[in-house]
């Protein structure tokens, strides 16, 4: 039964049930060049899918995409593209909807701290409430940024604020200034064009936003800190050019940040969070079309970067496109202080080919938290979910994986896992078009990650285990 109401800014649609799954009757596993059939689930002998939850009105259109995920408590968070859900999690193998927000803007990329609820907004509206129309950004009245939620009743988010950033916000990194009795966000966007008003060229910069804790509805905008001051990469016509970040990933307990910059890798001390800067850049002109996302091990001393080719529309998980490019590449950090430098070491890719039919290639992951080694879990979109082990930089190997086949066997729809996080003894999985997904695995490299208990994650805000 659902029931709903009319919040301030959005609907709240409250009560949903889910459809559960003790387990999945699968192969347990496929040969690297055979494609499952449309939907069919195939897996690793160590992972298993817990439960599904398909996307429910008013979110079950094919272009509601499912988005990013946080987590708090017992709660798993995840954006789409017309708003958010908030899922109960407590028991993963039967997990709730408790309610969802609608509120028109994607990505709606979201992140927790405390009672507050950030959403990212990267397409021009006609205004910053969630009743809003699509605008033209080439309108300076549109609006695009960062929205502020209490959701400190989870069965009734409310809408607390909102702050313009230039281009928007597509991705933001929260990082909580207990200092200043607020909340930072660092917002990424990119893609400026002279005739934007909004999004003015060169655009080398991001966006700092602080939520106060007490008082949310003075959230502002502070600070533009400027990474690229000479320019960023030029761009080749293959590396696209760099013109702002798509995605920062800080880890406030080491005072570092690694920026994902279209066509650099950066490395960023944040002693000083108000005025983050830059010590090292990267760049790979040959492999990587699209610095997407960065992910640093347990101690710091490594950054897993995504190269995102073709923007997660395109099929990439095949032989013509090869192993190296729309994969991850692990870097070292060597020296110390300002001296610290990137030392490239190997790529990652998921070792299956995919479908022509099947948009694939590296996305959002997390650490799986096992002292003295470095796992992940990642989400490839139609190319499933992957674990694998980078503890020998220089040798990465998979470990697990759970993928569904292709959505069409004619032709290539958009859909897939957009994220892929462990939380407190589960991987949960943000389906584009399938909705929410509970997986396990079970493995003696993992096991001791279930003993790792968080309050709240946020994937691009690293805690230490």
């Amino acid at each position: 039964m659902r029931t709903r109401r009319r919040g301030r800014f959005g609907t709240i649609v409250a009560g949903v049930t889910a459809l559960a799954f003790a387990g999945v009757g699968a192969p347990a596993a496929v040969a690297q060049d055979d494609i499952p059939d449309v939907d069919e689930v195939v897996h690793s002998k160590n992972m298993q899918q817990r439960a599904n939850i398909p996307k429910q009105a008013p979110f079950d259109t094919q272009s509601a995409y499912g988005t990013d995920i946080a987590f708090t408590d017992d709660h798993a968070i995840v954006g789409n593209y017309d708003g958010f859900v908030v899922y109960d999690v407590s028991k993963p193998h039967k997990p709730r909807i408790v309610s969802q927000v609608l509120c028109p803007g994607g990505q709606n990329d979201v992140s927790v701290s405390g009672d507050l609820l950030f959403l990212s907004t990267d397409y021009a509206r006609s205004d910053a409430s969630c009743s809003s129309e699509p605008a033209s950004a080439a309108d300076a009245g549109s609006w695009e940024g960062i929205k502020v939620f209490d959701i400190s009743d989870l069965t009734s988010p409310e809408y607390v604020s909102a702050v313009r950033t230039d281009c928007g916000s597509h991705t933001h990194t929260m990082v909580p200034a207990p200092e200043r009795d607020s909340v930072l966000l660092y917002v990424s966007s990119y893609s400026p064009a002279p005739e934007l008003p909004n999004c003015q060229p060169p655009h080398d910069k991001l966006s700092l936003v602080e939520v106060p804790v007490d008082t949310p509805e003075n959230a502002e905008l502070v600070s533009e800190p400027v990474l690229f001051p000479d320019g960023g990469n030029p761009g080749n016509g293959y590396t696209r050019a760099t013109t702002g970040c798509h995605d920062l990933t800080a880890y406030p307990e080491k005072d570092l940040m690694a920026g994902a910059c279209m066509g650099d890798g950066v490395l960023l001390d944040i002693s000083d969070r108000m005025n983050p800067r830059v010590i090292d850049r990267v760049q790979d002109n040959e492999n990587f079309a699209f610095w997407h996302s960065a992910t640093f091990n347990n101690d710091g001393s490594k950054v897993v970067f995504t190269d995102e080719l073709g923007g997660g529309g395109m099929a990439t998980c095949n032989a013509d496109v090869g192993p190296e490019r729309g994969a991850n590449g692990i870097y070292d950090l060597t020296g110390r202080g300002d001296d610290r430098a990137l030392e490239f070491r190997s790529y990652y890719k998921i070792p299956r080919h995919q479908a022509d039919t099947e948009n694939c290639v590296a996305h959002n992951g997390s650490l799986i938290p096992v002292q003295g080694r470095d796992i992940m879990v990642q989400a490839w979109y139609q190319g499933g979910v992957s674990v694998w082990d980078f503890t020998d930089s220089d040798n990465p190997t998979e470990i697990g994986y759970w993928e569904r086949g292709p959505l069409s066997d004619e032709n290539l729809m958009i859909g897939g896992p957009w994220s892929a996080y462990y939380y407190n003894g589960h991987i949960y999985s943000s389906d584009i078009q399938k909705g929410l997904d509970v997986l396990t695995i079970r493995d003696p490299r993992t096991a001791p990650a279930n003993s790792v208990r968080f309050d709240e994650f946020n994937a691009q805000t690293q805690p230490s285990y």
